[in-house]
């Protein structure tokens, strides 16, 4: 994996099942699918620095407006202190 995304940070008991460095428009991003708890979805990881001219409620419409992005999928926003913003989306709880 490229330097930019090496020490992303993963949760506790969290599963990465894939990931893969691409660009969201023109943004690089890593791409993860992740399981934790009975719940799988998967989220855009992007360096803070990158996205420092996006505010949060523009980055998530942007992942929403995706075709990544199942229809009626809730979204979410999360900052580290690492330096990277998690955009998740597709939740899918598993029976």
């Amino acid at each position: 994996m490229g330097s930019k995304f090496a020490n992303v940070p993963v949760d506790e008991g969290t599963k990465i099942i894939y990931q893969q460095e691409a660009l969201f428009g023109n943004y690089p991003v890593l791409y993860q699918k992740w399981h934790w708890e009975g719940v799988v979805a998967e989220s855009f990881v992007f360096a803070n620095e990158d996205i420092a001219d996006l505010s949060d409620e523009a980055l998530e419409k942007e992942v929403e407006e995706s075709p990544m992005n199942k229809k009626n999928s809730r979204t979410t926003v999360k900052k580290t202190d690492d330096g990277f913003t998690f955009v998740n989306f597709n939740f899918e709880v598993l029976e």
